[in-house]
């Protein structure tokens, strides 16, 4: 695992004790995020999304900040996720499983004080039986498919859930919830269709509240908000809906090392099966990290990093471990080992890194490895 601290800032290009690279995680962007969209939602309450540690972003140390914030409401996706973080956050915290349980997990689950999200029939009499047998009431969340076809209650089992809910008392449910599939996408018809529902199912089951709007859902407008919206991508400082401006802080950013320098003839070929070839004499740099650092393959021949503001272009194959940029536009000698070169900070966006490798913010975020020295600002 990368080690962490907590240290001074930093300038990109000065090397620092010697690692490979440094991911640096502005906590205080982090907290003016979560005030942005706290204030966007009110008076919903604005939960966050701690999935996959946070986005890959270290769980604890971000639902601390999130908690010094007011953030009470934190959702996971796996029932292990929920029993790691549990114990480092206060009792008034609550703790929500997006997935809901496995067989056999729903003991475990009572006993640690955490909520589960009940996405199916099966689901929730499995976790009823459990409160009826501890004879005492748990707490749930339910949710319904309104027409993404993934998580949720379908349509064709709601009458029998009401029947199910009506009269029981071993449960009770926080609020009913689904998911919009196409919420970064502001004029997608989707929007309005899943909204539809969403208020036909609100009419089902009344007195229940709801939560809807996740990152791109919050930026759709009060309609979407109910009274708990789930911010994700968009605490992160990543942009919550396509083709418009982001307007979030970045909180991320990437810095590698130089490994080594080199000048190269023309027609010397670069990376794995020569898949680049110089067409003049050519600097190259080669930097320490790669696919398994969560810097796609897909980079290779298109991406960039950047050193003072110069982009410095990705040629040759993105390696396992390495990456090779083409540097003949800085001046000789302003690289060399251990220098640090930008990947995602004031030059280049998750978003741009993102659309170099030919997918989505959500993906680099999430897959950036844990090889890096991370540090909190």
């Amino acid at each position: 695992m990368g080690s962490v601290a907590v240290l001074p800032e930093k300038e990109v290009g000065q090397p620092i004790e010697g690692a490979n690279g440094y991911l640096t995680v502005n906590l205080s962007a982090l907290a003016r995020n979560y005030a942005k969209l706290s204030t966007l939602v009110a008076p919903a309450q604005a939960a966050a999304v701690v999935k996959a540690d946070a986005y890959g972003l270290g769980a604890q140390r971000v639902c601390s900040t999130l908690y010094e914030s007011g953030c009470r409401h934190f959702f996971v996706a796996q029932f292990d996720e929920a029993v790691e973080l549990r114990p480092a956050l206060a009792a008034d915290a609550k703790v929500f499983v997006l997935n809901g349980l496995q067989p056999g997990n729903e003991e475990a689950c009572a006993q640690s004080d955490i909520i589960p999200v009940l996405n199916s029939l099966e689901q929730w009499r499995r976790w009823s039986a459990t409160a009826k047998r501890r004879k005492c009431k748990l707490q749930a969340v339910l949710q319904f498919d309104t027409g993404m076809s993934r998580l949720g209650v379908p349509p064709e089992e709601r009458s029998t859930l009401a029947a199910e809910l009506a009269g029981q008392v071993s449960v009770e449910i926080l609020f009913i919830m689904s998911h919009l599939a196409s919420a970064d996408e502001f004029d997608s018809d989707q929007n309005n269709d899943q909204l539809v529902e969403m208020k036909r199912i609100s009419k089902e089951f009344p007195h229940l509240k709801i939560c809807f709007a996740n990152s791109g859902g919050i930026f759709l407008g009060k309609n979407y908000h109910g009274q708990v919206a789930r911010t994700g991508i968009a605490l992160y400082g990543g942009s919550p809906s396509i083709g418009k401006p982001n307007p979030m802080a970045p909180v991320v950013e990437l810095d590698v090392a130089v490994v080594q320098t080199r000048t190269v003839p023309a027609g010397a070929k670069v990376g794995y099966s020569g898949a680049h070839v110089t067409n003049r004499d050519t600097r190259l740099a080669t930097i320490a990290a790669g696919y398994a650092d969560g810097l796609p393959r897909s980079l290779s021949g298109r991406g960039a990093v950047y050193y003072e503001g110069r982009r410095l272009p990705i040629v040759g194959r993105v390696s396992m471990d390495s990456i090779t940029i083409d540097i003949t536009a800085l001046p000789e000698g302003t690289l060399s080992l251990g220098s640090l070169v930008e990947v995602v900070g004031t030059h280049q966006t998750l978003e741009d890194l993102a659309r170099d490798a030919g997918t989505i913010a959500y993906e680099v975020l999430t897959g950036l490895g844990n090889r890096y020295h991370r540090q909190y600002r």
